[in-house]
C-alpha cells in the first residue's frame, strides 16, 4: 500500500487535466537500478497494467509493477514547492538511506 498525501492527490490531479490524460490514468512510480543511492525512482503518467498494485486516494491513483513493490510499500507520495526545489517526494520506510536530491535510495538489507 502506498498513501498519497491530499498535496501529492492535487498536484496529480492538475498534471492529468493538463495532460489531456484519459480517465483512469495515474502516477506509475517504478524503481530500477540506478542514481546516486543504488536504487532510483522512475515516474510516469499512465494508465495501469496487468498485474500492477494500485493505490488510489484523493480520487487519484498510483500504480506499481510486482518488482517495484517491494522497494516501496508502505511509502508515502508527497508534493512539496518549495523555493529551491519543487516535485513529487517519497517517503520510503525501506530505504536504508537516501541521496541529497531524494529521487534514488539505498534499500534495506534483510
Amino acid at each position: 500500500m502506498i498513501s498519497i498525501t491530499e498535496s501529492a492527490a492535487n498536484h496529480l490531479r492538475d498534471l492529468l487535466a493538463e495532460k489531456g490524460s484519459p480517465q483512469g490514468h495515474g502516477l506509475r512510480l517504478r524503481v530500477e537500478k540506478g542514481g546516486c543511492a543504488g536504487m532510483q525512482y522512475v515516474m510516469q503518467i499512465e494508465p495501469p497494467a496487468q498485474g500492477d498494485h494500485v493505490s488510489s486516494e484523493h480520487d487519484v491513483s498510483v500504480f506499481v509493477d510486482a518488482e517495484s513493490l517491494p522497494f516501496v510499500s508502505g511509502c508515502q507520495l508527497d508534493y512539496e514547492d518549495a523555493l529551491n526545489d519543487a516535485g513529487f517526494k517519497i517517503r520510503n520506510p525501506n530505504a536504508a538511506r537516501s541521496c541529497g536530491c531524494g529521487t534514488s535510495f539505498e534499500p534495506q538489507t534483510t
